[in-house]
C-alpha cells in the first residue's frame, strides 16, 4: 500500500492501525481443528512473549500516548520522558485438558532458559499431581537445538513442534497470552518492570483458582483438574 501511494511505511501503518485493520487476518490460513485432550499432562502448550521493560512509568499501551518521532525514548503517564531499555520473555506453559498455567519472566529465549523454565514447569504441574507427558511448541531456535531436545529426554517429556506457517495449532497457548496481557501486562499501570514481574505470580493465582473459562464450562482451571481426577468428589 505504501509503494503504491507513495506514502511512509509508519503513515500507512498509523492509518491502518487506527481502523482496526493493522494486523493481517487468517485469510487463506487453514482452519484451526479444535481438541481437547483428556486427560492432565497429556500435552502442555509452550510459548513465549516478548514484552518491553518498563523505566520510569508504563508505555503507550496503557496510557495511550505515543513517543514523538523516531526517538528511541517514550512519554510516560506524567509527560516524562523514559528510555526503551531493552525486552524481557515471558515463558508459558499451559495444560491442553484443565487450562492450568504457569509462567515465568526470564531475560531470553535461548536455550537454556526453554529447558531450565520446562523443569520448573514440570515441578509445578507434579505439586497439581500433574505429570507433563508431552510439550508442544512452535519453531523457534531455542525448541529446534539438539541440547533442548536433550533436556527434553532428561526429563522424561516428550517434544513436539507446530507444523511450519501453522501458529493456530498452538492456539490455546495464543489465547492464554492474550488473556494474560490483557489482565496482567497491560491491566495496571507499574512504575518499572520488577513492579510488573512482581505481580504476575498473583495474576496466575486468579487465572488458575478463580477465573471461570467458557471452554472449561464457566469451570476454573482447578475445578476441571478436580473433575478429571477425582471424578465422583466433583460430582457431590
Amino acid at each position: 500500500i505504501a509503494e503504491v501511494l507513495a506514502m511512509a511505511l509508519s503513515t500507512v501503518s498509523g492509518i491502518l492501525t487506527r481502523l482496526g485493520m493493522g494486523k493481517l487476518g487468517r485469510l487463506g490460513l487453514e482452519p484451526a481443528q479444535r481438541y481437547e485432550r483428556q486427560r492432565p499432562g497429556e500435552l502442555i502448550h509452550i510459548d513465549v512473549k516478548k514484552l518491553g521493560r518498563i523505566q520510569n512509568g508504563a508505555g503507550h499501551r496503557v496510557t495511550g500516548r505515543r513517543s514523538k518521532g523516531h526517538s528511541p525514548r517514550r512519554i510516560d503517564a506524567e509527560g516524562a520522558q523514559r528510555h526503551t531499555v531493552g525486552w524481557e520473555y515471558v515463558h508459558i506453559a499451559i495444560d491442553d485438558c484443565t487450562r492450568l498455567a504457569y509462567a515465568e519472566v526470564l531475560d531470553g529465549e535461548n536455550t537454556k532458559n526453554a529447558i531450565a523454565f520446562l523443569a520448573r514447569a514440570r515441578a509445578f504441574y507434579r505439586r497439581h499431581g500433574i505429570e507433563i507427558q508431552r510439550v508442544l511448541t512452535d519453531n523457534e531456535g531455542a525448541y529446534i537445538s539438539v541440547a533442548h531436545a536433550a533436556g527434553c529426554r532428561a526429563l522424561g517429556i516428550r517434544h513436539q513442534r507446530i507444523r511450519p506457517h501453522r501458529p493456530q495449532t498452538n492456539g490455546k497457548a495464543e489465547r492464554f497470552i492474550r488473556t494474560m496481557l490483557a489482565g496482567w501486562a497491560y491491566g495496571a499501570i507499574y512504575r518499572n518492570s520488577a513492579e510488573r514481574t512482581a505481580a504476575l505470580d498473583g495474576w496466575l493465582h486468579y487465572y488458575n483458582h478463580h477465573r471461570k473459562h467458557s471452554a472449561l464450562s464457566h469451570k476454573t482451571p482447578l475445578d476441571r483438574l478436580q473433575q478429571r481426577t477425582n471424578p465422583l468428589r466433583s460430582y457431590n
